[in-house]
């Protein structure tokens, strides 16, 4: 073991025992990785790396990002989207590679992992039973009873745990039950404050987390780290995003605000308690006039800020206010614990309320909350699929007005229709989330984005623009794949089908659905656009078909992707989740049928306003949002067919557009390298000799 940091052996040589101790070989494209990694973090570069499945790029990164942390003394911080891989770096790969790498290196390699507060349980919450914030008026008995059930058992683990993590209690519990025993990091009273301050289970893992080289977290802490003006993150100068294809939509979502009559109601009872009533009624009584606006309101974007909205904004923001101001200083109970605890909550959901209405009417300018641009809630027009390269105004501008106003708006407003009890809510999001990326994350440490899908239409521009990044700032590298595209898979274009309508599934595609099935003997994930045509799809071949069909919903995501590997004659039709969250090798994945090109859709109102942004500033607002919104799901969901070397199979796209749009090659361009046809009696017979061997 190296006894200082000068004598630190290379990346290449920590890669190859790394391999070695796990058992695995070393790969050209993994090789080519870890050096582009290392070279990144030794020159302070930002580097973009595409690695295709099978590369090994967790060791390629985390390989050097372990040297790195050895040699500086500060941690490398590895961000990824999705629980799953999380658990695999903090549960396999990281232990694994701390046994391999341990003899070489000053010290055994520390990692930890880390999450929002969120997902801590609060002793001080639990300790002081603070009251609900859930009205149970909204619920009914079952459902009152089944989170009782949940309490319950949350109050006995509790007891028993030594990390506080919710991903501990097995079968999970729902948010209504947790919220119960969490806070957020707005809501926290600091560890300072808290009587349970010393015993803080989110503490304790920051505090672990700073004794660690590597410290594993998720892009949306990633994001808050870099957008709060409090530290999550431990000090750290080297950052790796894998799972990067999905940083801006993570990112967004942290920094999307909301308005609904429940977010107003929250922030009453919360400042009920401790104000005058007749203060927090005026609040009440605005989040009224809100939820009976939105009632009749039309879902959709907001192009024009109605004279109503506005009045309804400012009416909401200043009662806000008025609360705020009535609560008193915000320090005010530092000695009294628990009633600062029910301040600090009650700060906290003013804040939202008041700081989102104020966004809101910013978002239409210096004089939103005066006049406004329409007469009643009818105004409020979601726009259409009009919106598109060459289209500047919406359906509340129009002209040269419109087409200048949308160069300069910074943020987008919609409204989302009521489901159930969850009521209509106002929300607002940046046009673009690149700037803040470039400010906040990119501009006082290294930056390595890596993922399966990078280069779209064979670039990275497309996803370099959304990060915030200039020529010049970064390097791009595609290490490849270890897969065989061309001999191991087929790319099959329906160009015989008629295109895709509006009207659900065609019965000409459920005719090639079922043949293919019927070829492949099973075997099939179907990735559909919408779980309306999964769902059309799936009653009407369940007739058919003599192979099980399963479909998203039927049972848990997990568990029907555990059902689906276990069974080669199975199929699995479903939608999003399934795009990019399946893998399965072997052979009960032979067949990936796709059943349309993933655009946005056209009343998507943050695409649309991009799109339309983007158009606005002289590009072309198709190519930059909706295919690029295309070209990534495409490429994830083809990457589902083959997971390890021994795979073969056909994926099936029963959209014609692929082969003959305009915009068709920027399509290709980001698939793999499969053998490329649009025979359907080829791609039958192939997957007949296929089932054969299998």
């Amino acid at each position: 073991m190296p006894k200082d940091r000068s004598e630190l052996p290379p990346v290449e040589e920590l890669l190859t025992a790394a391999v070695t101790g796990l058992g695995g070989v070393e790969r050209p494209g993994q090789v080519k990785m870890a050096q582009a990694v290392g070279d990144a973090i030794e020159s302070e570069e930002h580097l973009a790396v595409q690695a295709g499945t099978g590369t090994g790029k967790s060791l390629a990164y985390l390989v050097p990002a372990i040297r790195h942390a050895a040699e500086s003394g500060d941690a490398v911080v590895v961000s990824t989207a999705t629980i799953a891989l999380q658990r695999q770096l903090v549960d396999r790969d990281l232990p694994r590679l701390a046994d391999a790498l341990e003899s070489l290196l000053p010290h055994r390699p520390e990692f930890a992992i880390l999450k929002g507060r969120r997902n801590y349980l609060c002793r001080h919450k639990m300790a002081a039973g603070m009251p609900e914030d859930e009205d149970d008026q909204l619920f009914d008995p079952r459902e009152v009873s089944a989170t009782g059930r949940m309490v319950q058992r949350i109050q006995d683990w509790a007891n028993e745990t030594e990390t506080g993590d919710r991903d501990e209690i097995v079968p999970g519990v729902s948010d209504q039950a947790w919220r119960q025993f969490s806070v957020t990091a707005r809501e926290c009273l600091g560890a300072q404050r808290c009587p349970s301050g010393a015993d803080c289970f989110a503490e304790l893992a920051r505090e672990r987390a700073g004794e660690a080289d590597v410290v594993v977290t998720n892009h949306a802490l990633l994001a808050i780290d870099a957008m709060e003006d409090f530290a999550v993150l431990p000090e750290h100068d080297v950052v790796v995003v894998d799972e990067a294809h999905e940083l801006v939509d993570r990112v967004t979502s942290v920094v999307t605000g909301e308005l609904s009559e429940s977010t107003v109601s929250l922030a009453v009872r919360r400042a009920g308690r401790l104000i005058e009533q007749g203060v927090a009624d005026r609040l009440q009584e605005a989040g009224e006039d809100l939820r009976a606006l939105l009632a009749v309101a039309p879902p959709g974007r907001v192009d024009a800020l109605p004279q109503s909205l506005g009045m309804t904004l400012a009416l909401v923001r200043d009662a806000a206010f008025a609360c705020i101001t009535a609560l008193g200083p915000r320090n005010k109970d530092k000695d009294d614990p628990e009633n600062a605890g029910l301040r600090k909550a009650a700060f906290t959901a003013l804040d939202e309320v008041h700081d989102t209405a104020q966004r809101m009417l910013d978002a239409f300018g210096p004089a939103a909350g005066g006049d406004g641009a329409g007469d009643d809630a009818e105004d409020m027009d979601s726009g259409d699929s009009r919106d598109s390269a060459n289209s500047g105004g919406g359906a509340n501008g129009g002209g040269t007005d419109a087409r200048s106003e949308e160069v300069h708006r910074a943020e987008v407003v919609w409204l989302e229709e009521g489901r159930g009890r969850v009521p209509p809510t106002l929300r607002v999001a940046p046009l673009s989330v690149g700037g803040m990326l470039r400010d906040k994350l990119f501009g006082d440490r290294t930056v390595v984005l890596t993922s399966a899908t990078l280069a779209l239409g064979g670039t990275f521009d497309s996803l370099s623009r959304q990060w915030g990044l200039r020529a010049g700032e970064w390097t791009g590298l595609d290490v490849g794949s270890p897969f065989d595209h061309p001999r191991r898979g087929i790319l099959y274009v329906a160009t015989h089908l008629p295109q895709p309508g509006r009207d659900g599934l065609p019965e000409a595609y459920v005719d090639e659905i079922a043949e293919l099935i019927e070829a492949a003997g099973g075997r099939t994930l179907g990735l559909f656009s919408s779980m309306r045509a999964a769902k059309a799809a799936t009653e009407a071949l369940r007739e058919r078909l003599d192979v099980p069909l399963l479909c998203q919903g039927d049972d848990s995501t997990s568990q029907l992707v555990k059902q689906f590997a276990g069974d080669p004659a199975t199929c699995l039709f479903g939608t999003l989740s399934l795009w990019q969250g399946v893998d399965v090798p072997g052979p009960s994945l032979t067949l990936v049928i796709i059943d349309r090109i993933p655009f946005p859709r056209p009343d998507d109102p943050l695409a649309s306003a991009r799109q339309r942004h983007v158009a606005a500033t002289g590009g072309n607002g198709f190519m930059a949002v909706a295919a690029t919104h295309a070209a990534l799901l495409l490429a994830q969901g083809a990457g589902r067919l083959l997971r390890s070397m021994d795979d073969r199979g056909v994926v099936a796209v029963l959209d014609p557009r692929l082969a003959t749009a305009r915009y068709s090659g920027f399509l290709l361009n980001s698939l793999p390298p499969f053998w490329r046809t649009t025979d359907p009696a080829k791609v039958r017979d192939a997957l007949r000799r296929l089932t054969a061997d299998a």
